[in-house]
């Protein structure tokens, strides 16, 4: 069976699309910890960050650089903006398949968690 993150890339499961590539999805969280809560996912599954490989290094890149795209079309880069990814179940991976969480439009508070 496939993972959730991969089931909404081919469409089978509805999202809010905020951008597409041939490498990068992007949508809305359905859960949103932020006023801005997009999640960032790479078209390859890939499960956690302890399995990215050195061939995922531009993938990962191209990540980033959504985010911050994004980030300026929501207007939040100026004001500032966090992009989050965590790995394995207690820094609250809950979906295996790794993505980015582009949070913004509030004050972020430190240390998170």
């Amino acid at each position: 069976m496939e993972c959730l993150f991969c089931r909404i890339i081919k469409g089978d499961i509805p999202s809010k699309k905020v951008y597409e590539d041939e490498r990068v999805f992007a949508f809305e969280d359905i859960n949103p910890q932020a006023p801005v809560h997009i999640l960032i996912i790479p078209k390859k599954h890939i499960s956690t960050t302890l399995e990215i490989k050195n061939e995922d290094h531009e993938l990962i890149g191209c990540m980033l650089q959504v985010g911050n795209k994004i980030a300026k079309e929501k207007e939040i880069a100026e004001r500032g903006f966090r992009l989050v990814m965590n790995c394995n179940r207690e820094s609250g991976q809950t979906v295996f398949h790794i993505h980015l969480h582009l949070l913004g439009g509030r004050i972020m508070h430190w240390p998170p968690g």
